[in-house]
């Protein structure tokens, strides 16, 4: 039996492994291995927007990240995403305007995105052991 901590939703990640043909794995491998180019390069790609101060790319990288995360299950930095998507695009959860200034957002904001990076990096971990990559 599989450990999936608090890293994963068994739930989500089961469905995918379900989707492999072979017991190598082939198809959930390739979607994590893709995940985890695109999971890299939105991370720079958040620091370079953190760097510009640009809440509306902020936003929508979040929401990639998120989206992309939650395909695979991986439940806490999907979390992280939906917040960064959010201050990005100066909502709360329930889509309500927030009353924060843009510094404050970008403070949130750097620490969010240093949240989703140890976040990352403790998925990309356990898909590495979970794969044998």
């Amino acid at each position: 039996m599989t450990d999936y901590g608090d890293i994963v939703d068994s739930s989500v990640f089961d469905q995918l492994l379900e989707m492999d043909d072979d017991e190598n794995r082939d198809f959930s491998k390739g979607i994590a291995k893709d995940y985890m180019t695109q999971a890299e390069t939105t991370l720079l790609e958040l620091d370079d927007s953190l760097g510009k101060m640009d809440l509306e790319s902020l936003g929508r990288l979040g929401h990639f990240m998120k989206g992309s995360s939650a395909a695979l299950g991986l439940q806490k930095i999907r979390e992280t995403c939906e917040q960064i998507q959010n201050y990005g695009r100066k909502v709360d959860s329930s889509g309500e305007p927030l009353a924060l200034s843009d510094d404050v957002l970008m403070e949130k904001l750097g620490e969010l995105v240093k949240d989703a990076r140890t976040q990352y990096n403790e998925a990309r971990e356990w898909l590495n052991k979970f794969y044998k990559l």
